[in-house]
């Protein structure tokens, strides 16, 4: 009986330092207030199956947040100093981009696990080159690790049966959703890490990535080829060496500002939807709610 309790406390004591030290989120000291600030935190998490036949995980989560970045780019520059925060996650050191394979889909849960990994991946590799696009605009940019987090996310495509098994099991060993926000919040708000533009954020501190998550010659190819996959063209991105004039999306200048030219990526009929241009109708009706708030 003895080495049972003995047995037990010892559990208990080993999940008590593995959930404090590792799961659960530090509370952020010395956060800022969100007012007269402006701050964009772009991530999300998505897997399943499409008619098209492109990758939807990099879709998602790279290409979805390139976009909505890149077309608030112009209103981030007006309200300066901002930040972008990429919601990104600690799976991006197994990923691997394989650019030659970059949109191809993804069949089977290895695959996928995979294509999750470098699409995180590509978010670090995203907000490095952001703030490297973007130096000296007044806009800085990272990239955060929110932690394993008990969300909705994590059960949605969990087999129904499986799911009443698998909440207590999250409970015990997940964050919290106020846990998981704490670092992105970090990122938002606090004073003093201009300097760190670009860099990795978990548990509120800056961390190292490893050598593909750094790779300025990677980061830069995956810009190139996001612009072409959102349907952007080749000459609409932020500043960059090859692009010394970028035609701004609402610039009066330009002649038809809501024409977005997109890549023909797919020969079929069934070509890729013009995502610039869904997102530009999405800001479009909700900019007079933007101006009377």
């Amino acid at each position: 009986m003895e080495a049972l309790l003995l047995s037990v406390g010892l559990l208990l004591g080993a999940y008590v330092l593995v959930y404090y030290n590792l799961v659960k989120g530090p509370p952020c000291r010395g956060i800022a207030s969100l007012r007269g600030r402006t701050a964009v935190v772009t991530g999300i998490s998505s897997c399943g199956r499409t008619r098209e036949p492109f990758n939807l995980l990099l879709r998602v989560n790279h290409i979805g947040p390139f976009l909505l970045t890149h077309l608030l780019l112009p209103r981030l520059k007006t309200c300066a100093p901002s930040r972008v925060v990429v919601v990104s996650s600690a799976a991006h050191r197994r990923g691997r981009l394989d650019f030659t394979r970059l949109d191809c889909p993804v069949v089977g849960w290895r695959q996928e696990l995979r294509a999750y990994a470098d699409s995180k991946l590509a978010n670090v590799l995203f907000a490095r080159e952001l703030a490297t696009q973007l130096e000296g605009t007044g806009i800085t940019c990272y990239a955060a690790h929110p932690g394993p987090v008990n969300s909705e996310l994590f059960l949605r495509h969990v087999p129904g049966w499986l799911r009443p098994l698998l909440r207590p099991v999250a409970w015990l060993v997940l964050r919290a959703p106020r846990g998981g926000a704490q670092t992105p919040l970090y990122c938002a708000l606090q004073e003093g890490i201009e300097p760190l533009s670009g860099r990795y954020f978990a548990n509120c501190h800056v961390e190292e990535v490893p050598p593909a998550a750094r790779d300025d010659r990677a980061a830069h190819r995956l810009w190139e080829a996001s612009k072409r996959l959102a349907g952007l063209g080749p000459g609409e991105g932020a500043e960059s060496d090859e692009d010394p004039q970028p035609e701004d999306p609402y610039s009066p200048s330009s002649p038809h500002p809501e024409e977005t030219t997109a890549s023909e990526l797919y020969p079929s009929p069934q070509s890729s939807p013009d995502l610039s241009k869904v997102m530009r109708r999405i800001l479009v009706k909700a900019e007079p709610e933007l101006q009377t708030s």
